[in-house]
């Protein structure tokens, strides 16, 4: 099975960074998406970033790392932190893995 390539988009709505990602997350590429994010954070510092997984149809241990890594730096400096309507493949894994019980995920329409 080949992977399909991720990439994200970052918009801004005010002080809010939504970071779409697009394609699957793997260990092949969960460290570019990583670098990505985290150089905007970093650059920007939001009072809010979202990551919108509605995109993502495949996601292994490497994007539970990516979510809970970039969970822990907005914590760091302050930022609030959400995951914005994952695929239902997607929220499984984050349901087995606990995710919901630390990290706010918003499912809107």
């Amino acid at each position: 099975m080949q992977t399909q390539t991720a990439r994200i988009s970052v918009t801004w709505g005010g002080n809010v960074m939504l970071c779409t990602i697009h394609g699957d997350i793997d260990h092949h590429n969960a460290r570019i998406i990583r670098a990505q994010i985290d150089d905007e954070l970093y650059k920007h510092r939001p009072r809010k970033l979202t990551l919108d997984l509605s995109r993502v149809e495949f996601m292994d241990s490497s994007g539970l790392g990516l979510i809970l890594g970039r969970y822990s730096k907005a914590s760091e400096i302050g930022v609030e932190f959400t995951l914005l309507n994952p695929a239902e493949n997607v929220c499984k894994i984050l349901d087995v893995a606990g995710i919901g019980r630390m990290i706010k995920i918003e499912r809107r329409k």
